[in-house]
């Protein structure tokens, strides 16, 4: 069994979705980052100066404090203005791949459009081939008996 599993995780894929997963986590801190200090500054200047993150309902009358840290230690909170900021995020990383996705296959179908433009010569015969070629093009020339 431990054979096996070695020689799964050896497997090209696995190391590929290793890879994968640890880019997509350092990309996720950059898309937080982007959302975080430079795009909901923006739009909280453009709405008025709020912040999202700040944005709840007190799920208990004992509810009264004016941020989202400070009523969480007062009791139940639907923190609404999170899940915002987490939809924002989402939809960005979104975009972003769908822009990365289509970039490949435009790239992709470059490369394809340049190997069919450009057909390749086709490859000299064998020897042996060539060899039989010419002794057929002899007998078909010698006259008939």
């Amino acid at each position: 069994m431990l054979n096996e599993f070695k020689a799964f995780i050896a497997r090209g894929n696995v190391m590929d979705l290793a890879v994968g997963v640890i880019i997509g986590g350092a990309f996720g801190g950059i898309v937080k980052s982007l959302v975080d200090d430079i795009i909901m500054p923006i739009v909280g200047a453009i709405f008025g100066g709020f912040d999202f993150s700040n944005y709840f309902i007190g799920l208990s009358s004992s509810v009264n404090a004016p941020t989202l840290a400070a009523a969480r230690q007062q009791g139940a909170v639907l923190a609404y203005g999170s899940f915002i900021t987490v939809l924002i995020n989402f939809l960005i990383l979104a975009w972003i791949i769908f822009l990365m996705v289509k970039g490949v296959n435009m790239m992709q179908a470059q490369v394809d459009r340049q190997k069919k433009a450009a057909p390749e010569a086709p490859a000299a015969p064998a020897a042996d081939i060539a060899l039989l070629t010419e002794i057929r093009d002899l007998l078909a020339k010698r006259p008939a008996v």
